[in-house]
């Protein structure tokens, strides 16, 4: 029996002004076109979970505004569990800020809201009630507080759950922070900065593992380049490359990464397989604007893999 992809993090409404090029400091861009779409890194890895077939729920925090309302229908109209979303009394739902160009490249500002208010003991409580299994993936996102996030992850590990922490943004994060988790999703900025060093995808995540002992796995995900997954106690690092394609929105890529991993793992996937499916789910997603928009479904991913 497949398990459950239990994600934890942030959701947010996007708002997204596409231009020609993005502004340098203090210049004015004109000719936009705006969007708005759903969003936040860990509501975009749900979705994507759910697409591909997994049993996906949600745990996070929306505010007591209108957007919380919408935020929480559009997920479960996505196919996830929101019954652990709770709304807090007194904050703002999530708001993104996202400027892309003409290439598909992306600047992005959030105002975190009710995703900066999510405690540990809201987290722990909701966890509780959903109970993670062994078998079951608990993907946890950094764009909520390293305390709750930490708490997350601690709580998969002790339901001998699968651990995917998603280290973006990788500020504030310690050791301690990362052994909490057994795999780690790190794009090559945010593995040049937990690492210490700009070097080598391979080395600066062998230099990772090192530091976090608690850690079995690093996939660094590469863009265009693909990714590289390296294993604690598999002396080969996997190269994965990534077809190529015709980019539209780079936004949700990483998130599609992430909610195909998890949903492969919990599925029963060994790991270097999932990573490899995970991979093309990516290329897939940033041929479609909208971080969920383009999130592929199973039959897509099967149809490509097949090819």
């Amino acid at each position: 029996m497949a398990g459950r992809v239990i994600v934890v993090g942030s959701v947010n409404i996007d708002l997204v002004v596409t231009v020609e090029r993005l502004p340098a400091a203090g210049e004015t861009v004109t000719g936009g076109r705006f969007s708005r779409h759903h969003g936040g890194k860990s509501g975009n890895q749900a979705v994507a979970a759910a697409r591909l077939g997994a049993q996906t729920i949600f745990i996070g925090a929306v505010g007591s505004d209108p957007f919380g309302a919408e935020v929480r229908a559009a997920l479960f109209a996505d196919g996830v569990d929101a019954a652990n979303l709770v709304t807090l009394a007194g904050e703002a739902t999530g708001l993104a800020f996202i400027l892309v160009d003409a290439a598909g490249e992306n600047s992005i500002a959030v105002a975190s809201g009710a995703n900066a208010a999510l405690t540990p003991n809201l987290v722990e409580a909701a966890l509780h009630q959903v109970a993670p299994l062994a078998g079951d993936v608990v993907l946890v996102g950094h764009e909520i507080s390293t305390a709750t996030a930490v708490a997350a992850l601690r709580a998969g590990r002790s339901a001998d759950a699968t651990t995917i922490f998603n280290p973006a943004p990788a500020v504030g994060l310690t050791r301690e922070s990362l052994d909490a988790a057994e795999i780690l999703t790190p794009n090559r900025g945010e593995l040049a900065f937990l690492s210490g060093t700009d070097g080598p995808a391979d080395a600066a995540a062998r230099a990772l593992l090192a530091s976090a002992t608690g850690v079995r796995a690093v996939l660094v995900s590469l863009g265009a380049g693909g990714a590289r997954l390296v294993q604690r106690d598999v002396g080969a690092d996997a190269v994965i490359p990534a077809e190529s394609v015709a980019v539209v929105d780079t936004v949700g890529a990483g998130d599609a990464l992430n909610g195909a991993l998890a949903a492969g793992l919990a599925a029963g996937q060994d790991l270097e397989t999932a990573a490899r499916r995970a991979v093309v789910a990516a290329g897939l997603a940033v041929t479609r604007a909208g971080a969920r928009e383009g999130m592929p479904t199973s039959a897509e991913l099967d149809a490509r893999l097949a090819r």
